[in-house]
């Protein structure tokens, strides 16, 4: 099986996705995510690790890449790669830098960033709607090396549940991120989303649903095999 790595991997929503795609995972994490992550998991700086993959040509053992950096406009970044480098809450864009590392491996690779965020090419965005899941969560995903076509923005069923400006508002989709004012649960986001391997709240509203990438993973090996 082709080998993809997981930089920033969190606990696995990427992972899980390319998996089903046909992938074997190597996870790459600050944070010690081993007992939740479901693929082979290893600690320490992305970047650093991604460049020593490099130095050391050990980077040619994978097939496709992919990375979900922190980004300059998320303004609570206290932990994680910021913290191990001495940043504190600066915000720091680790778009860059991480992307530089992935041109200079030489691998395809995909960068994802929340829709609004970082400076990344919009190559691909995608919807919760386009697989007929529970959450919006929009996503953007910057393709290096390779290219897939846009699929169709489907129109959304509704709205997202939850309270706006003192109003309660109901909808086929759940609020995935924060707490209170009628943001979803645990379990609610773990059924939305199509994850059921971690209950830690933190890690889910940080999670991409696998359908994304399993969609990515997908297209890539279409074109890869049929080159």
């Amino acid at each position: 099986m082709p080998l993809a790595l997981d930089l920033y991997s969190c606990a696995g929503g990427a992972a899980r996705g390319y998996h089903n795609a046909g992938f074997n995972i190597h996870g790459v994490d600050i944070i010690d995510r081993s007992a939740r992550y479901p693929y082979r998991f290893e600690q320490g700086d992305a970047l650093d690790i991604l460049d020593r993959l490099i130095q050391t040509g050990e980077i040619e053992q994978y097939t496709l890449i992919h990375a979900s950096p922190p980004c300059q406009s998320k303004c609570a970044l206290t932990v994680g790669t910021n913290t191990s480098r001495g940043w504190g809450r600066e915000h720091v864009d680790l778009v860059a830098p991480t992307r530089e590392l992935l041109e200079k491996s030489g691998r395809p690779y995909v960068i994802e960033q929340p829709d609004g965020q970082a400076d990344v090419r919009k190559d691909v965005t995608l919807c919760g709607e386009m697989f007929g899941l529970g959450v919006l969560r929009h996503r953007n995903f910057e393709l290096g090396g390779w290219t897939a076509a846009q699929p169709k923005h489907l129109k959304h069923r509704g709205r997202v549940r939850g309270w706006r400006h003192g109003k309660y508002h109901d909808g086929p989709y759940v609020a995935a991120y924060g707490k209170g004012g009628g943001k979803a649960t645990v379990p609610e986001m773990q059924q939305a989303m199509g994850i059921d391997w971690t209950d830690n709240h933190e890690e889910l509203t940080e999670a991409i649903p696998p359908a994304y990438a399993e969609w990515l993973g997908r297209a890539f090996l279409t074109q890869h095999n049929a080159t």
